[in-house]
Protein backbone atom coordinates (compact mmCIF):
# COMPACT_ATOMS: atom_id res chain seq x y z
CA UNK A 1 0.00 0.00 0.00
CA UNK A 2 1.66 3.50 -0.53
CA UNK A 3 1.27 6.14 2.04
CA UNK A 4 -0.94 8.38 1.01
CA UNK A 5 -3.64 5.41 0.50
CA UNK A 6 -3.40 4.72 4.47
CA UNK A 7 -5.79 6.52 6.68
CA UNK A 8 -4.67 5.65 9.76
CA UNK A 9 -1.34 6.97 8.85
CA UNK A 10 -3.43 10.37 7.68
CA UNK A 11 -5.27 10.76 10.44
CA UNK A 12 -1.97 10.18 12.64
CA UNK A 13 -0.23 13.10 11.35
CA UNK A 14 -3.45 15.09 10.58
CA UNK A 15 -4.20 15.61 14.27
CA UNK A 16 -5.80 19.09 13.65
CA UNK A 17 -8.40 17.79 11.00
CA UNK A 18 -7.49 19.90 8.02
CA UNK A 19 -9.27 16.99 6.18
CA UNK A 20 -12.62 17.63 7.75
CA UNK A 21 -12.03 21.99 6.02
CA UNK A 22 -11.06 20.22 2.33
CA UNK A 23 -13.72 17.97 2.78
CA UNK A 24 -16.47 20.73 3.47
CA UNK A 25 -15.27 23.28 0.55
CA UNK A 26 -18.85 22.97 -1.03
CA UNK A 27 -20.46 23.60 1.34
CA UNK A 28 -18.54 26.47 3.00
CA UNK A 29 -18.83 27.94 -0.72
CA UNK A 30 -22.71 27.95 -0.72
CA UNK A 31 -22.87 29.44 3.03
CA UNK A 32 -20.47 32.28 2.35
CA UNK A 33 -22.10 33.27 -0.92
CA UNK A 34 -25.64 32.61 0.92
CA UNK A 35 -24.12 35.53 3.34
CA UNK A 36 -22.63 37.93 0.99
CA UNK A 37 -26.16 38.11 -0.97
CA UNK A 38 -27.83 38.04 2.10
CA UNK A 39 -26.40 41.17 3.32
CA UNK A 40 -27.47 44.72 3.08
CA UNK A 41 -25.73 48.02 2.76
CA UNK A 42 -26.23 51.53 1.96
CA UNK A 43 -26.41 52.43 -2.08
CA UNK A 44 -24.10 55.10 -1.61
CA UNK A 45 -21.00 52.55 -1.29
CA UNK A 46 -22.01 51.81 -5.21
CA UNK A 47 -21.27 55.50 -6.20
CA UNK A 48 -17.48 54.92 -5.11
CA UNK A 49 -14.77 55.03 -8.17
CA UNK A 50 -11.86 52.79 -7.30
CA UNK A 51 -12.02 49.36 -4.22
CA UNK A 52 -8.89 49.01 -2.02
CA UNK A 53 -8.91 45.32 -0.46
CA UNK A 54 -6.54 45.18 2.23
CA UNK A 55 -5.64 41.88 4.09
CA UNK A 56 -2.53 39.27 4.72
CA UNK A 57 -2.08 35.82 4.19
CA UNK A 58 -4.76 33.81 3.91
CA UNK A 59 -7.33 36.66 4.49
CA UNK A 60 -6.04 38.49 1.21
CA UNK A 61 -5.47 36.15 -1.02
CA UNK A 62 -9.54 36.21 -1.62
CA UNK A 63 -9.07 39.62 -2.67
CA UNK A 64 -6.37 38.50 -5.28
CA UNK A 65 -8.59 36.24 -6.44
CA UNK A 66 -11.26 38.84 -6.86
CA UNK A 67 -8.92 41.08 -8.93
CA UNK A 68 -8.14 39.00 -11.02
CA UNK A 69 -11.32 36.97 -11.46
CA UNK A 70 -12.91 40.49 -12.30
CA UNK A 71 -10.91 42.41 -14.65
CA UNK A 72 -12.43 41.97 -17.82
CA UNK A 73 -16.02 42.66 -16.21
CA UNK A 74 -15.49 45.58 -13.44
CA UNK A 75 -15.36 48.66 -14.82
CA UNK A 76 -13.72 50.42 -11.49
CA UNK A 77 -9.83 50.08 -10.96
CA UNK A 78 -9.18 47.48 -7.84
CA UNK A 79 -6.47 47.44 -5.57
CA UNK A 80 -5.23 44.59 -3.02
CA UNK A 81 -3.22 46.02 -0.20
CA UNK A 82 -0.75 44.02 1.81
CA UNK A 83 1.01 46.81 3.84
CA UNK A 84 0.07 48.63 7.29
CA UNK A 85 -0.29 52.20 4.98
CA UNK A 86 -2.95 52.47 2.48
CA UNK A 87 -1.81 54.39 -1.23
CA UNK A 88 -2.09 57.97 -1.39
CA UNK A 89 -5.39 57.79 -3.43
CA UNK A 90 -7.29 56.36 -1.25
CA UNK A 91 -10.15 59.06 -0.33
CA UNK A 92 -13.98 59.49 0.06
CA UNK A 93 -14.70 57.96 -3.47
CA UNK A 94 -12.72 55.08 -2.42
CA UNK A 95 -14.37 51.63 -1.21
CA UNK A 96 -11.95 50.15 1.33
CA UNK A 97 -12.99 46.28 2.17
CA UNK A 98 -10.65 45.26 4.92
CA UNK A 99 -10.60 41.53 5.39
CA UNK A 100 -9.07 39.73 8.38
CA UNK A 101 -10.28 36.51 9.25
CA UNK A 102 -8.76 36.63 13.06
CA UNK A 103 -10.23 40.64 13.07
CA UNK A 104 -6.64 41.26 15.33
CA UNK A 105 -4.42 41.52 12.19
CA UNK A 106 -2.23 44.49 12.99
CA UNK A 107 -1.42 45.54 9.74
CA UNK A 108 -4.95 45.40 8.71
CA UNK A 109 -6.48 47.63 11.74
CA UNK A 110 -3.58 49.96 11.13
CA UNK A 111 -5.10 50.06 7.23
CA UNK A 112 -8.57 50.75 8.66
CA UNK A 113 -7.27 53.84 11.11
CA UNK A 114 -5.36 55.58 7.61
CA UNK A 115 -8.93 54.59 5.73
CA UNK A 116 -11.04 56.52 8.65
CA UNK A 117 -8.08 59.40 8.12
CA UNK A 118 -9.02 59.21 4.41
CA UNK A 119 -12.60 59.32 4.75
CA UNK A 120 -13.02 56.25 2.18
CA UNK A 121 -16.18 54.22 2.35
CA UNK A 122 -15.59 51.35 4.81
CA UNK A 123 -16.43 47.64 5.09
CA UNK A 124 -15.14 44.77 6.86
CA UNK A 125 -15.23 41.44 6.72
CA UNK A 126 -14.08 39.33 9.45
CA UNK A 127 -14.93 36.50 11.93
CA UNK A 128 -14.70 38.93 15.00
CA UNK A 129 -11.80 40.60 17.21
CA UNK A 130 -10.75 44.20 17.24
CA UNK A 131 -11.56 44.79 13.38
CA UNK A 132 -15.52 44.26 14.16
CA UNK A 133 -15.45 46.37 17.24
CA UNK A 134 -14.05 48.95 15.49
CA UNK A 135 -16.42 48.93 12.66
CA UNK A 136 -19.38 48.84 15.46
CA UNK A 137 -17.33 52.04 17.13
CA UNK A 138 -17.51 53.36 13.97
CA UNK A 139 -20.77 52.84 12.48
CA UNK A 140 -19.09 51.33 9.61
CA UNK A 141 -20.85 48.25 8.00
CA UNK A 142 -19.36 44.40 8.55
CA UNK A 143 -19.74 41.36 7.94
CA UNK A 144 -19.23 38.38 10.59
CA UNK A 145 -18.16 35.17 8.97
CA UNK A 146 -17.62 31.88 10.68
CA UNK A 147 -15.18 31.49 13.30
CA UNK A 148 -12.91 28.52 14.32
CA UNK A 149 -10.93 28.14 11.18
CA UNK A 150 -7.12 29.04 10.24
CA UNK A 151 -7.53 31.78 8.01
CA UNK A 152 -6.29 29.86 4.87
CA UNK A 153 -9.49 27.53 5.36
CA UNK A 154 -11.95 30.29 5.23
CA UNK A 155 -11.14 30.98 1.94
CA UNK A 156 -14.92 30.75 0.52
CA UNK A 157 -15.78 33.29 3.41
CA UNK A 158 -13.04 36.00 2.42
CA UNK A 159 -13.94 35.56 -1.14
CA UNK A 160 -17.61 35.08 -2.21
CA UNK A 161 -18.81 37.50 -0.12
CA UNK A 162 -16.94 39.99 -1.33
CA UNK A 163 -18.09 38.99 -4.80
CA UNK A 164 -21.81 38.75 -4.05
CA UNK A 165 -21.55 42.17 -2.33
CA UNK A 166 -19.98 44.07 -5.21
CA UNK A 167 -22.81 42.21 -7.73
CA UNK A 168 -25.61 43.53 -5.02
CA UNK A 169 -23.69 47.28 -5.43
CA UNK A 170 -24.30 46.72 -9.50
CA UNK A 171 -20.61 46.59 -9.85
CA UNK A 172 -21.32 43.51 -11.83
CA UNK A 173 -23.78 40.57 -12.77
CA UNK A 174 -25.09 38.39 -10.98
CA UNK A 175 -22.76 35.25 -10.67
CA UNK A 176 -25.10 32.74 -9.48
CA UNK A 177 -25.06 30.71 -12.80
CA UNK A 178 -21.09 30.14 -12.40
CA UNK A 179 -21.65 29.54 -9.10
CA UNK A 180 -23.82 26.82 -9.27
CA UNK A 181 -21.52 25.12 -11.94
CA UNK A 182 -18.54 26.17 -9.60
CA UNK A 183 -20.15 23.81 -6.05
CA UNK A 184 -21.12 21.30 -8.85
CA UNK A 185 -17.85 20.61 -10.07
CA UNK A 186 -15.98 20.94 -6.52
CA UNK A 187 -18.42 18.35 -5.35
CA UNK A 188 -17.68 16.08 -8.09
CA UNK A 189 -13.71 16.47 -7.97
CA UNK A 190 -14.05 15.54 -3.88
CA UNK A 191 -15.79 12.46 -4.42
CA UNK A 192 -14.37 11.12 -7.80
CA UNK A 193 -10.73 11.97 -7.40
CA UNK A 194 -9.53 14.02 -4.24
CA UNK A 195 -11.13 12.78 -1.21
CA UNK A 196 -8.71 10.27 0.91
CA UNK A 197 -10.44 6.97 -0.01
CA UNK A 198 -9.33 7.80 -3.52
CA UNK A 199 -6.92 5.76 -4.18
CA UNK A 200 -3.31 7.24 -5.48
CA UNK A 201 -3.55 5.72 -9.08
CA UNK A 202 -6.91 7.61 -9.62
CA UNK A 203 -5.88 10.49 -7.02
CA UNK A 204 -4.36 13.37 -9.07
CA UNK A 205 -3.40 15.44 -5.59
CA UNK A 206 -1.62 12.15 -4.08
CA UNK A 207 0.50 11.97 -7.16
CA UNK A 208 1.39 14.86 -7.93
CA UNK A 209 2.25 15.44 -3.70
CA UNK A 210 4.43 12.11 -4.36
CA UNK A 211 6.09 13.69 -7.20
CA UNK A 212 6.94 16.88 -4.74
CA UNK A 213 8.18 14.74 -1.85
CA UNK A 214 11.94 16.20 -1.29
CA UNK A 215 12.16 18.34 -4.20
CA UNK A 216 11.33 22.33 -4.56
CA UNK A 217 8.16 23.22 -6.34
CA UNK A 218 8.08 26.52 -8.90
CA UNK A 219 4.89 26.97 -9.83
CA UNK A 220 3.96 29.08 -13.39
CA UNK A 221 0.80 30.49 -14.55
CA UNK A 222 -0.71 33.01 -16.66
CA UNK A 223 -1.22 36.49 -14.82
CA UNK A 224 -4.34 36.96 -17.06
CA UNK A 225 -6.72 34.83 -15.38
CA UNK A 226 -4.07 32.93 -12.51
CA UNK A 227 -2.43 35.59 -10.81
CA UNK A 228 -3.98 34.97 -7.53
CA UNK A 229 -4.30 30.72 -8.25
CA UNK A 230 -0.45 30.79 -8.62
CA UNK A 231 -0.19 32.64 -5.29
CA UNK A 232 -2.63 30.17 -3.36
CA UNK A 233 -0.33 27.38 -4.37
CA UNK A 234 2.62 28.68 -3.23
CA UNK A 235 1.10 29.86 0.02
CA UNK A 236 -0.68 26.46 0.97
CA UNK A 237 2.46 24.45 0.42
CA UNK A 238 4.53 26.77 2.52
CA UNK A 239 1.66 26.86 5.34
CA UNK A 240 0.43 23.07 4.98
CA UNK A 241 3.22 21.24 3.55
CA UNK A 242 5.97 23.33 5.82
CA UNK A 243 7.38 23.67 1.93
CA UNK A 244 9.38 26.18 0.43
CA UNK A 245 8.20 26.99 -3.11
CA UNK A 246 8.44 29.57 -5.90
CA UNK A 247 5.84 31.27 -8.05
CA UNK A 248 5.97 33.20 -11.25
CA UNK A 249 3.52 34.52 -13.84
CA UNK A 250 3.88 34.12 -17.62
CA UNK A 251 4.41 36.22 -19.76
CA UNK A 252 6.76 37.95 -17.04
CA UNK A 253 8.17 34.73 -16.57
CA UNK A 254 10.29 34.84 -20.12
CA UNK A 255 11.70 38.02 -19.49
CA UNK A 256 13.72 37.08 -16.89
CA UNK A 257 13.31 33.78 -15.09
CA UNK A 258 13.67 31.61 -17.66
CA UNK A 259 17.27 32.88 -18.14
CA UNK A 260 18.41 31.48 -14.09
CA UNK A 261 17.37 27.79 -14.95
CA UNK A 262 20.74 26.84 -15.26
CA UNK A 263 23.06 27.87 -11.72
CA UNK A 264 22.91 26.31 -9.42
CA UNK A 265 23.13 22.98 -11.94
CA UNK A 266 23.13 20.57 -8.82
CA UNK A 267 20.59 22.07 -6.91
CA UNK A 268 18.01 22.88 -9.58
CA UNK A 269 17.69 18.99 -10.33
CA UNK A 270 15.95 18.67 -6.65
CA UNK A 271 12.95 21.79 -9.13
CA UNK A 272 9.87 20.00 -10.26
CA UNK A 273 7.77 22.56 -12.14
CA UNK A 274 4.17 22.80 -12.24
CA UNK A 275 2.48 25.09 -15.21
CA UNK A 276 -0.87 25.42 -13.96
CA UNK A 277 -3.13 26.10 -17.32
CA UNK A 278 -6.23 27.75 -18.13
CA UNK A 279 -7.92 27.20 -21.30
CA UNK A 280 -8.77 31.05 -21.68
CA UNK A 281 -4.62 31.10 -21.52
CA UNK A 282 -4.04 34.22 -23.91
CA UNK A 283 -2.81 32.48 -27.32
CA UNK A 284 0.36 34.05 -26.81
CA UNK A 285 0.68 33.11 -23.64
CA UNK A 286 -0.24 29.59 -24.37
CA UNK A 287 2.96 29.43 -27.35
CA UNK A 288 4.95 31.16 -24.48
CA UNK A 289 3.98 27.95 -22.21
CA UNK A 290 5.13 25.61 -24.89
CA UNK A 291 7.92 26.55 -26.07
CA UNK A 292 9.41 27.36 -21.96
CA UNK A 293 7.98 24.06 -21.86
CA UNK A 294 10.63 22.71 -24.47
CA UNK A 295 13.55 24.93 -23.16
CA UNK A 296 13.15 23.45 -19.35
CA UNK A 297 12.77 19.47 -20.66
CA UNK A 298 15.59 19.89 -23.22
CA UNK A 299 17.45 20.48 -19.87
CA UNK A 300 16.11 17.33 -18.25
CA UNK A 301 14.36 19.24 -15.73
CA UNK A 302 10.65 17.69 -14.41
CA UNK A 303 7.37 19.57 -16.02
CA UNK A 304 4.32 19.35 -14.64
CA UNK A 305 1.27 20.58 -16.08
CA UNK A 306 -2.01 20.86 -14.30
CA UNK A 307 -5.33 22.23 -16.48
CA UNK A 308 -8.63 23.95 -15.22
CA UNK A 309 -11.59 22.23 -15.22
CA UNK A 310 -15.57 23.73 -15.87
CA UNK A 311 -16.76 26.17 -17.97
CA UNK A 312 -16.30 29.37 -16.23
CA UNK A 313 -13.93 31.66 -15.09
CA UNK A 314 -15.08 30.98 -11.76
CA UNK A 315 -15.17 27.10 -11.76
CA UNK A 316 -11.84 26.74 -13.65
CA UNK A 317 -10.32 28.92 -10.77
CA UNK A 318 -11.85 27.20 -7.81
CA UNK A 319 -10.97 23.48 -9.49
CA UNK A 320 -7.12 25.16 -9.46
CA UNK A 321 -7.36 25.96 -6.30
CA UNK A 322 -9.23 22.86 -4.83
CA UNK A 323 -6.63 20.36 -6.49
CA UNK A 324 -3.88 22.49 -5.32
CA UNK A 325 -5.29 22.81 -1.35
CA UNK A 326 -5.21 18.89 -1.52
CA UNK A 327 -1.98 18.67 -2.68
CA UNK A 328 -0.46 21.15 -0.25
CA UNK A 329 -2.57 18.76 2.27
CA UNK A 330 -1.05 15.46 1.06
CA UNK A 331 2.27 16.65 0.95
CA UNK A 332 2.24 17.80 4.27
CA UNK A 333 1.19 13.99 5.55
CA UNK A 334 4.37 12.80 3.38
CA UNK A 335 6.35 15.23 5.27
CA UNK A 336 5.20 14.01 8.39
CA UNK A 337 3.39 17.44 9.29
CA UNK A 338 0.26 18.29 10.79
CA UNK A 339 -0.68 20.70 7.98
CA UNK A 340 -2.99 23.06 10.60
CA UNK A 341 -0.40 24.61 13.30
CA UNK A 342 1.94 27.38 11.84
CA UNK A 343 3.87 27.85 14.53
CA UNK A 344 6.71 29.89 13.28
CA UNK A 345 3.81 32.60 12.60
CA UNK A 346 2.41 32.41 15.95
CA UNK A 347 6.02 32.74 17.40
CA UNK A 348 6.33 35.95 14.98
CA UNK A 349 3.45 37.13 16.21
CA UNK A 350 4.02 36.88 19.46
CA UNK A 351 7.59 38.09 19.76
CA UNK A 352 6.15 41.54 17.87
CA UNK A 353 3.52 41.93 20.55
CA UNK A 354 6.71 41.51 23.09
CA UNK A 355 8.64 43.54 21.12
Amino acid sequence: MKKLDDLKLIESKDRSRMRNILQKLPLQCQEAFRLGKNFSISQEYSRVKNIVFSGMGGSAIGADLISFYLRKEIKLPIYVNRDYSLPAFLNQDSLAILLSYSGNTEETLSSFERAEAASAKILVISSGGKLVELAKKNNHPYLVIPAGYPPRGALAFLFFPSLAILSGLGFIEDKQREFQETITLLEKMHDNSLDLGVPESANPAKKLAARLFNKFAVIYGASENLAGVVTRWRGQLAENSKSLASSQLLPEMNHNEIVGWQHPEELLQRFVIIFLRDEQDHPQVKKRIEISKEILQKQGFAVEEIHAQGKGLLARVFSLIYLGDYVSFYLAILNGEDPTPVKRIDYLKQRLRDY
